[in-house]
């Protein structure tokens, strides 16, 4: 995801400030916030300073009868609070020896610098090559990881030719605490953006076809309405749009929702769209009034890659009875082309075949699977008023109804 202008002011907060910070917000109150995290008063009052010159902004009203949180004092507790909560989660998702852990006890014993150093080896491959992206010593990185593997009580590295690597329970733990960690950077975003600031890109990941084209067709309003909003648009096969949105890269995934769902993600559908054959204008079977499925075999197919809804509507769709498909690909201009110059068909949905002017369904005797085209998320995600905004737009252009009857427009 391309660093946002917060990126940098939360990557200075350490682990210490903002427990201190969710601790005045849970007691209202200074003293009792010292209490609980065994500081003196003077200390805690000094952090929680530091922490509002480093945001730019007061969080905290100071009266006589305790230590009250302001509107953006909220909007940063909210996120600081969901920050150790997801925390907490990935320590006790580490393996079986930290399920019933004392999460948040394991968690105060951890620094800034430790999870940076899991994170860094996870992106960068290697404890060398994290090093040198940090600008650090890969001493000081070496010592961080090992003081991480004890806090811990788990491995979490280890050592091969080509240099120190992180294990399989290292890279699902650095990929949960990277996620938290972006909680406090979209909890500074939001206090922006409740001010008019500024507004956070957004990034979208758009599956092939249906995706992108309703992205395209709400990004000029959005843009309208968001005028300091920045969108950033990734545009890769389906499970490469999934893998990033996993990964924090992508905020959101737009396009057909696949059959398989993933535990970790949130599925809305946003309406039904029932696949159709789709062909060139004037096309043989466009112009007849239905067609067979011994008809559809008469004709070459452009087919969907493996892995893909539309591939495996296709081969539900012959079985075993069709030659194996000569072209394969999820590239809409090369479908676009390669359909209207011939007599090829391939697989579209509906929604699709609506922004598709030089193209026509062609009308069979049997019906079609019809997938959703909707939004994905990851399941703990929470959304910015940006965020949904967005999705607020999508809902709004995809109508069920509307959508049915324009269905002749195609056929």
């Amino acid at each position: 995801m391309p660093e946002s202008p917060y990126a940098r002011i939360a990557e200075g907060i350490s682990l210490r400030q903002l427990k201190l910070f969710e601790a005045i917000g849970e007691y209202n109150s200074v003293r009792r916030a010292s209490e609980k995290c065994s500081l003196s008063q003077p200390a805690v009052t000094q952090a929680l300073s530091k922490l509002e010159r480093q945001i730019g902004h007061v969080l905290v009203d100071r009266t006589v009868s305790g230590s009250f949180l302001n509107e953006d004092g909220k909007i940063f507790h909210a996120r600081t609070s969901r920050f150790f909560n997801q925390a907490v989660e990935a320590i006790r998702n580490s393996g079986p020896r930290l399920a019933d852990a004392d999460g948040p006890t394991i968690l105060n014993r951890l620094t800034r610098s430790q999870i940076r150093t899991l994170i860094a080896v996870c992106d960068h491959g290697t404890l060398s090559q994290a090093a040198e992206a940090l600008q650090i010593t890969g001493a000081s990185l070496q010592r961080a990881a090992a003081d991480l593997e004890a806090n811990l009580g788990i491995s979490l590295f280890y050592r091969t030719a080509v240099g120190v690597l992180v294990n399989p329970v290292g890279l699902e733990l650095g990929r949960r605490l990277k996620l938290a960690l972006q909680e406090i950077e979209l909890g500074l975003t939001e206090i922006a953006e409740a001010r008019g600031i500024s507004e956070r890109q957004v990034v979208i990941g758009a599956m092939p076809f249906g995706g992108s084209v309703l992205i395209a067709v709400v990004l000029e309003r959005f843009i309208e309405q968001h005028p300091r909003a920045a969108i950033s648009i990734m545009s890769e096969s389906a499970a490469e749009v999934i893998n990033s949105l996993q990964a924090g890269e992508v905020d959101l995934v737009v396009g057909l929702l696949p059959e398989e769902r993933n535990p970790e993600l949130s599925y809305e559908g946003l309406a039904l769209t029932p696949y159709m054959v789709a062909a060139r204008r004037g096309h043989p079977l466009a112009l007849r009034g239905q067609a067979s499925l011994q008809d559809l075999q008469q004709y070459d197919w452009i087919v969907g890659t493996k892995g893909s809804s539309r591939r495996a509507v296709y081969d539900r769709l012959f079985d075993a009875s069709a030659a194996a498909p000569r072209l394969i690909t999820g590239a809409i201009p090369i479908i676009r082309y390669m359909l209207q110059q011939s007599d090829r068909l391939t697989l579209m949905t509906s929604y699709e075949l609506l922004n598709e002017p030089e193209l026509r369904a062609v009308r069979l005797d049997v019906p079609l699977e019809a997938p959703s085209i909707g939004v994905m998320t990851r399941k703990d995600w929470q959304p910015t008023r940006l965020h949904a905004a967005f999705i607020d737009l999508l809902r709004g252009c995809v109508d069920q109804s509307n959508m049915h009857d324009d269905l002749e427009r195609v056929t």
